[in-house]
């Protein structure tokens, strides 16, 4: 469910998200290799399971060209504040396009070329998506802070 929900907009998406995942586990069982990491292979069918989701929900998705958008800079005290949750749903928070790169590149460790490859996009716009969505994501989490005379205090 943790790797559903860095893909999807919201908790309903992701167990839509996880729900195709476990079907094709359930179908694919017999291609597993014992020899590998199970938790591996559930991980990369759930990040399948995601791409799918995305691809076939894309033109559903409205995409805002931001690149007008100013570079925050967030503090070291600021970031290793920050709860998984804040994180969580600040990702979630990200255009479709721009969290599928963000996740793929940052968290799964995928190359620009094979994101480009996946997802039917440009190495240069998987590129721009990851630099748009580095930004958004400073952006928002910085707006969970209060800056007021040089202290750092976490909203809500």
């Amino acid at each position: 469910m943790g790797v559903c929900l860095r893909y999807a907009r919201s908790r309903d998406e992701a167990v839509e998200i996880l729900n195709d995942g476990f079907f094709k586990i359930m179908t694919n069982l017999d291609k597993y290799n014992p020899g590998l990491s199970f938790k591996g292979w559930l991980r990369r069918i759930m990040t399948n399971a995601s791409i799918d989701h995305f691809r076939r929900n894309e033109k559903h998705y409205d995409n805002v060209d931001i690149s007008y958008v100013k570079n925050e800079h967030l503090s070291a005290e600021v970031l290793s504040s920050l709860s998984e949750e804040v994180i969580l749903k600040a990702i979630q928070e990200l255009p479709p396009s721009y969290r599928m790169v963000f996740n793929l590149y940052c968290l799964e460790g995928y190359k620009h070329a094979e994101i480009a490859q996946k997802l039917n996009i440009s190495e240069g716009t998987s590129k721009s998506n990851l630099n748009t969505a580095r930004v958004k994501l400073k952006k928002a989490l910085g707006q969970e802070f209060d800056y007021d005379s040089g202290n750092v205090e976490q909203n809500g």
